[in-house]
């Protein structure tokens, strides 16, 4: 192979089974519903232990977002 060849990509196949597709879809929403879960959880907890604010940059990001969202 020379250095300008692009090498070849194993072709990637998409299974359009049902089981399979209703199977995605149930992870995507328990994903949804986990992702609420942790950011009320997260919430509460700041909310209710103000000396944790300041330790984790993300935690207080998504902390105020949520707040700025309500």
């Amino acid at each position: 192979m020379t250095q300008n060849e692009i090498p070849e990509l194993p072709e990637i196949h998409r299974s359009t089974e049902p089981d399979l597709l209703d199977g995605l879809e149930g992870r995507r929403a328990q994903r949804s519903t986990l992702k609420a879960k942790h950011a009320q959880s997260l919430t509460r907890l700041l909310g209710a232990r103000s000396d944790l604010r300041g330790v984790h940059a993300l935690a207080d990001h998504l902390d105020d977002a949520v707040r700025w969202t309500a």
